[in-house]
């Protein structure tokens, strides 16, 4: 990837500005928020690259300007699977290649140099993506767009309802909506034709999902929730205007184009879809993959070292878990161990508002140890919520969605309450720490407080870096007044456990041809972990090829400097500064990371 060029230029440079409030600011009235200032001519084009680059790219995908906070396109919903959109951003993505490739960097240095670098090294593995075809396998059970609507238009989502415009401006994206589903088909048609499918079981997995959806009245569905939830402030003119819309439109728009897809689906995709699990089955798979696992990761490990790291990561952490079952006096083997905790009542609940209250009071012991750890605490607030019904089946144990910029919106940590039999209790501090505080709660939204980075970096997103900072927050638990309770400490090598098993599966599956039954064979095997959640978590594998990589790639990398600061710096080791240098750059590809913390322990070493 980027890393070897871009630590070669940052090595003698990166010292000179390293800090995002380094520069200096420019009082010229066309310099943006969030774009670096400038005064050399390199400097001010790149900057002016940064952010038409970023408003471009925002108007080819409103839905995530809306996700950012930024209002301007809440009522567009584009066909990002057509032939003329992707021709647009692949356009959009050469033109920017070719900018940055006219600007010498000479004359660049701190974080405007790590901007070069990033930058172009995006648009290069972004034109690369574009030769696989993935607009012809436009969802799964995990890339649902419908189910990304649905949230959206119920108010659980994104999108605002607070004003009259607010309502008008969803009715207007359903069109585009309805347009995406029907290229969806005519993509899985042509899909069909070239053997490029999804695997059968994951579609059959989408058709409850869109189901769920088709209600016998309108009052029923989850569109019509923002009508039953209209503020009082609305008059009785726009209310009833309002009302009619939306009825119309989930009974001649909504609707058909869901039961369209759910009927396409069922009748011609589903028994012309493969039977093999792995994407190296489809043509050029085995390509596609070692591509995905660059971009995930931020390295240029291979499948094969990847699958190996997860052998021995796995191998390990049995060892570590051993340990847990001595202190707990536990007779039997590991296996034993792992049936036990899952069958044991004491370690389930039993009604679902159980489950939630029990990470509310999490929060409680984790918010206020935070600043032991952390020079700043992020301004942005989060709650905590129940994944919704329609999409709980297929949704990971907890996700987070991030704050928006202008803190209208406060992050959410969501919980899975699905199958309370595949949630125990002993994984819940784990998962608080990598969903919340300090994992990607922190990280998300101290990165939204960086406004001197350009906007490209705030909003940017490395799974490597992010998820990789997420399990390492796992670790800090018990800094931060968690594990006190060993079952809690083997919660944790468990979640640690699953993110190795990962390279395993992930690897097996897209690499070397595994099954879907040998995967859940080695997850039983090796971990304690309920059928409900093994199940879903293989067939997320099979959805999304080597994005479960990025996890356990990242956490090592993260572990590796801090162990390597501990080691150089001593006595003056400062784990607050150690994260202020991980999280105060926004989200890195990992070399770049490593290279940062490498000058930091060098700077402290004089």
């Amino acid at each position: 990837m980027i890393a070897r060029r871009l630590i070669a230029m940052l090595l003698p440079l990166l010292l000179l500005g390293c800090d995002p409030g380094s520069q200096g600011k420019s009082e010229s009235a066309e310099i943006k928020p969030g774009v670096v200032e400038a005064t050399n001519p390199a400097s001010q084009e790149l900057n002016r690259l940064f952010e038409e680059y970023f408003e471009s790219n925002l108007l080819l995908n409103p839905t995530y300007a809306t996700y950012i906070g930024d209002n301007r396109y809440n009522d567009r919903y584009v066909n990002s699977i057509g032939p003329g959109w992707r021709e647009a951003a692949r356009s959009l993505e050469q033109e920017a290649l070719d900018r940055i490739n006219a600007i010498d960097p000479s004359s660049l240095e701190g974080q405007e140099l790590i901007s070069y670098e990033i930058f172009r090294a995006e648009r290069e593995i972004a034109l690369e993506g574009f030769d696989f075809p993935s607009q012809l396998t436009p969802l799964n059970q995990m890339r649902n767009a419908a189910n990304g609507f649905v949230q959206m238009g119920s108010g659980s989502g994104t999108q605002p309802f607070k004003t009259v415009g607010d309502y008008e401006n969803f009715l207007g994206r359903i069109d585009g909506f309805v347009t995406w589903m029907a290229q969806a088909q005519a993509n899985m048609r042509e899909g069909m034709e070239k053997g490029v499918t999804e695997p059968r079981i994951l579609m059959e997995r989408v058709v409850p999902q869109l189901e769920s959806q088709l209600v016998p009245s309108v009052e029923e569905s989850a569109f019509f929730k923002p009508v039953l939830a209209m503020p009082d402030s609305f008059s009785d003119e726009d209310r009833e205007r309002l009302t009619a819309a939306y009825t119309a439109a989930i009974e001649v728009q909504l609707i058909p184009a869901l039961l369209s897809m759910r009927d396409f689906l069922r009748d011609e995709y589903i028994p012309a879809a493969r039977e093999s699990h792995g994407i190296n089955a489809i043509p050029g798979g085995e390509e596609r993959y070692a591509y995905l696992v660059r971009r995930y990761t931020t390295t240029d490990l291979t499948p094969g070292q990847i699958h190996a790291i997860g052998l021995a990561e796995v191998s390990r952490i049995h060892e570590e878990m051993q340990g847990v079952m001595s202190q707990v006096e536990f007779a039997g083997d590991l296996h034993d161990f792992f049936e036990f905790l899952n069958t044991d009542p004491q370690f389930y609940f039993t009604e679902r508002q159980d489950l939630l209250d029990g990470y509310i009071a999490l929060r409680d012991i984790i918010d206020p140890n935070a600043a032991r750890l952390f020079k700043t605490i992020p301004g942005a607030d989060y709650e905590i919520r129940l994944v919704e019904p329609f999409r709980e089946k297929s949704a990971a144990g907890g996700q987070y969605r991030g704050a928006s910029p202008d803190g209208s919106r406060p992050g959410v940590f969501f919980a899975n309450a699905y199958d309370l039999s595949a949630r125990p209790k002993w994984a819940m501090e784990a998962l608080f720490l990598h969903e919340a505080v300090p994992g990607h709660h922190f990280q998300l939204a101290l990165t939204l407080e960086l406004d001197d980075l350009p906007r490209f970096r705030q909003f940017g997103h490395y799974t490597a870096y992010s998820e990789g900072w997420g399990l390492y927050a796992e670790s800090l638990g018990g800094e931060l007044g968690a594990y006190t309770d060993p079952y809690q400490y083997f919660g944790k090598l468990n979640a640690e456990l699953w993110r190795a098993i990962r390279l395993v599966v992930d690897t097996g599956l897209h690499y070397y041809g595994w099954t879907r039954e040998e995967v859940l064979e080695y997850m039983f095997a090796n971990s304690a972990v309920a059928e409900a959640r093994a199940v879903a978590e293989a067939e997320r594998f099979m959805g999304i090829p080597g994005q479960a990589l990025s996890y356990k790639i990242g956490q090592l990398k993260i572990q590796e400097l801090r162990d390597r600061a501990e080691t150089a710096l001593g006595e003056s080791f400062d784990i607050r500064e150690f994260h202020a240098q991980v999280l105060e750059s926004g989200g890195l590809p990992l070399g770049v990371l490593e290279a940062r913390i490498d000058l930091w322990i060098e700077a402290d070493s004089e």
